[in-house]
């Protein structure tokens, strides 16, 4: 009897040990063999921009080295906000959905609006930067102010008589004029265009003095002549504007001010899938071929781990909280 039992109780553990190895084993197995269907990447930007034109090189390479199809999901509209309620809401979170965002939506935008459909740091997970986006600030050459100090003079000289365009409402562009207003202790009637590229042609008409634009709506004018570059909002200068000083170097230590858009996943998405998608994501950022690619465009390639991207985003999210807060911005 006594090894009657002995055999039961054996039988007993072995059959409970099997029966936990496979309840484990699914999971590993599917984070293991990532991915076996094709995975929906949502960009929050419409199609032809830059952030879009940069998914679309990524995508190829992506395709060949996941083993599957990366499906590009454009969901522009509501700054962002529109795309990463898709990918927010996605459920599961096993990385088969995707999104691409940008400052807006990822860090600005639970300060401007008043109620979010998601809440970015907690519906989110940081996956990959992808890039940065260098702003300039541009005048027509009729006015009277040829440096960002001579600027600045004249913004205080008439206060609240000078405009500046930008983007758009909520946009990096916005927050970037808003900054700099902040920061120079300046009155700037603020003009949102629908886009970068026709407030820069506002300005080299004279319908508007200023504008912050991105670099490639105003690079040929500006290499041309027909618009004063008076400075570039990133931390350091740019190769193509080597001769433009930064805001910081022109006078209003420590402005930093640079667009940019990463990869996210839904919450709860397994962290070794995260560091797949990051491995192959930071590859394709570090090939020589599509990061001259990448800055003809005017973006320049921001590869990074997962850690610092989530590291990042919140930095930013306090940083622009306090300029909007401060500027008293509001969108509906």
């Amino acid at each position: 009897m006594h090894v009657i039992s002995r055999r039961l109780a054996v039988a007993r553990f072995a059959f409970a040990f099997a029966l936990c190895a496979m309840a484990t084993l699914p999971v590993h197995s599917q984070t293991a063999a990532y991915p076996t269907k094709p995975i929906r990447m949502v960009v929050t930007f419409p199609p032809g921009g830059s952030a879009d034109a940069v998914v679309r090189m990524l995508v190829p390479r992506l395709n060949e080295k996941l083993g599957q199809q990366v499906v590009v999901d454009n969901r522009p509209g509501a700054g962002g906000n529109i795309g990463l309620t898709v990918v927010a809401k996605a459920a599961p979170g096993d990385g088969y959905t995707l999104g691409v965002g940008a400052a807006g939506a990822l860090a600005a935008n639970s300060s401007l609006y008043a109620q979010m459909p998601f809440d970015p740091q907690k519906d989110l997970k940081p996956v990959s930067m992808l890039a940065a986006i260098p702003f300039v600030i541009i005048g027509n050459p009729s006015v009277a102010a040829k440096t960002q100090k001579d600027l600045v003079a004249l913004a205080k000289a008439q206060p609240g008589k000078l405009s500046i365009a930008h983007g758009g409402n909520g946009t990096a562009m916005h927050l970037s004029a808003a900054l700099f207003a902040q920061m120079a202790d300046v009155k700037l009637v603020e003009v949102p265009y629908r886009g970068s590229g026709p407030a820069a042609l506002d300005v080299l008409a004279g319908q508007v003095p200023l504008a912050v634009v991105d670099l490639p709506s105003a690079l040929q004018h500006i290499k041309a002549g027909k618009l004063v570059a008076y400075a570039v909002t990133s931390p350091q200068r740019l190769p193509m504007l080597p001769d433009v000083p930064t805001v910081s170097e022109a006078g209003l230590s420590g402005y930093d001010s640079t667009g940019w858009f990463g990869v996210v996943a839904p919450a709860g998405t397994p962290d070794a899938v995260v560091a797949r998608l990051n491995a192959e994501i930071t590859a394709a950022l570090n090939d020589d071929a599509i990061k001259t690619a990448m800055r003809n465009l005017g973006v320049e390639p921001a590869p990074g781990t997962a850690q610092a991207f989530d590291a990042y985003i919140k930095a930013e999210t306090q940083k622009w909280s306090r300029v909007i807060k401060t500027a008293n911005i509001k969108l509906d």
